[in-house]
């Protein structure tokens, strides 16, 4: 798992230093509200997603050797799931910034929504939907 996350890890981390220095460039002192908000909501997704990637690797070090492997995968299985999540939020938020410079208004935010639609469906909806009808298939079988 954690060879796993690895690729995410740093690809957040990448991320979150990019939607930093936005913040202090010239042409942001000349954005309105909505994307000030929008960014600000996008680096808090990304640091967010920073620490729950992050957290498996911590939580392996803290209890390593305590006997408490099953813990660490299930905790480190969840904290990765949540991160990925958030890394979502944050990758829809940025490319809804980029969309709102290139295009602006309503195309920007349909170009964000389409942004969402691709890592929800690709990262959670067609895994979960996967596991279940694999878990539907073994229940048949039994």
């Amino acid at each position: 798992m954690l060879q796993e996350l690895r690729v995410a890890q740093a690809g957040v981390q990448i991320l979150f230093g990019f939607l930093l220095s936005i913040a202090f460039t010239d042409k942001y002192a000349s954005v309105g509200g909505y994307v000030r908000v929008t960014h600000l909501a996008t680096i808090m997704c990304a640091a967010i997603a920073v620490a729950f990637l992050t957290a498996p690797a911590a939580w392996h070090r803290v209890l390593f050797r305590q006997g408490r492997r099953e813990d660490i995968v299930n905790s480190g299985n969840t904290f990765a799931l949540i991160g990925l999540g958030f890394l979502a939020a944050a990758m829809t938020g940025t490319v809804l910034l980029l969309a709102e410079v290139v295009v602006g208004g309503w195309p920007a935010v349909v170009v964000g929504a389409l942004a969402f639609l691709v890592f929800a469906g690709l990262w959670f909806a067609l895994p979960f939907a996967s596991r279940s009808a694999e878990g539907a298939d073994e229940r048949e079988s039994a």
